[in-house]
């Protein structure tokens, strides 16, 4: 007997419509010769199905030009909605709005005190979304989602910290739903090194690869790990917390509590100590610009740091075996100063793999990796059909 239904019949049509739609959203704009090619559906469906999504709104539809033939190149419609990502830093914020196509619609980064408090910090988030889409005059109900990327391990399951102290201030405290209480809006919340590994994965110079890290070197030491082309968080959202892999035994006490992390060796305040005497009161930009000018002392450093890292590393990669590390945050400006010794490091401590070497490469998005990530999330977890009504709030899941 036939399983053939009309309910069935309908379930295909709209699993069809929900995978051009994604596929639309992760490339930002696809002829519908490539929808074909991605999704694996007939030219016939593609075509019938996005009449359907351009007269719902939901595609944008335009002739173009490919390798000097004509075609219908589709995007997601502008007034579908936008997102917002929020990367939240020791003494900053960057939040960033963009919409379904992947463009950037405007961006602005707030200073922040040092251990500032999370209902103080997502007040000021909150006042200057607002002001954000009153300036690309575009009201509040077509923000869709909220992502914020945090420097701490987050629980998926409740989207809370799930270390105390590594984030002062953010203990306890249901981030997710503090933060949908001011805007009413969907919001996820997620480690900032796993939101740049998703970027740089899906965009930047993790591209092609299955499985890679993506270490956030800056003020402090996290990554991101991608196996078999999916982000592994581990239980509690612990996964990839090499800023506390213990590197020296008699080393300063941790945020975290324990004593002689590799954030404590290489994180921003333990490369500026070294040079207080011969240098004065430097910041980290201080030091990269003076690398990068060829002082010694600075540069000094940064190799060092490097170096310390590649170690710590060495043993995450003889476990996991990725193909790729890809390098971002603040530190990774510094370029072959600190990527060079890790490489060295790398090769040193790890056992020669003929077939794969590992490569070690700079993230392609830059310091803009983690809040890419942050937008890419609302996207991918925003619903095109869903309503801005606020009714989902949450950890990423």
């Amino acid at each position: 007997m036939s399983s053939w239904s009309p309910g069935s019949q309908t379930s295909l049509r709209e699993a069809n419509r929900v995978s051009i739609v994604d596929t639309v959203k992760r490339y930002g704009g696809l002829t519908q010769v490539e929808l074909a090619s991605a999704t694996g559906l007939s030219a016939a469906t593609v075509s019938t199905i996005v009449k359907e999504l351009a007269a719902a709104g939901i595609v944008d539809v335009r002739r173009t030009s490919r390798s000097g033939r004509r075609a219908q190149l589709v995007t997601i419609a502008r007034r579908v909605g936008l997102a917002a990502g929020v990367q939240v830093g020791p003494r900053f914020a960057r939040v960033v709005l963009g919409d379904f196509g992947g463009e950037e619609l405007a961006a602005q980064t707030l200073p922040l005190p040092f251990e500032h408090r999370v209902d103080t910090t997502l007040d000021r988030v909150a006042i200057l979304l607002v002001d954000m889409l009153e300036r690309i005059e575009a009201p509040l109900e077509e923000l869709l989602g909220i992502a914020i990327a945090v420097p701490a391990p987050v629980d998926s399951a409740t989207g809370m910290i799930s270390v105390r102290g590594v984030l002062r201030g953010w203990d306890d405290e249901h981030i997710a739903h503090v933060m949908a209480k001011r805007l009413g809006k969907p919001v996820f919340v997620e480690n900032d090194a796993n939101l740049g590994a998703l970027a740089e994965l899906t965009l930047g110079a993790g591209r092609g690869y299955s499985d890679m890290l993506y270490v956030r070197a800056s003020h402090g030491i996290g990554a991101g790990v991608i196996v078999s082309g999916q982000l592994h968080r581990g239980y509690a959202g612990t996964a990839g917390e090499i800023g506390h892999v213990r590197v020296d035994p008699a080393g300063a006490i941790c945020r975290c509590g324990s004593r002689g992390c590799l954030d404590t060796v290489v994180g921003a305040d333990a490369l500026l100590a070294p040079l207080l005497v011969s240098h004065g009161n430097l910041t980290l930009r201080d030091v990269l610009s003076r690398s990068a000018e060829g002082d010694p002392g600075c540069t000094r450093v940064i190799a060092d740091a490097g170096e310390t890292i590649g170690t710590v590393l060495a043993a995450t990669c003889q476990s996991l075996n990725p193909q790729l590390i890809v390098v971002g945050g603040e530190l990774a400006e510094a370029g072959e100063t600190l990527l060079d010794p890790m490489r060295r490091e790398l090769s040193r401590s790890m056992l020669p793999n003929l077939i794969a070497p590992l490569q070690v490469v700079p993230a392609a998005l830059g310091r803009h990796a983690e809040v890419k990530g942050a937008l890419a999330t609302v996207l991918e977890r925003t619903s095109v059909h869903q309503s801005s009504d606020g009714g989902q709030t949450g950890g990423r899941r």
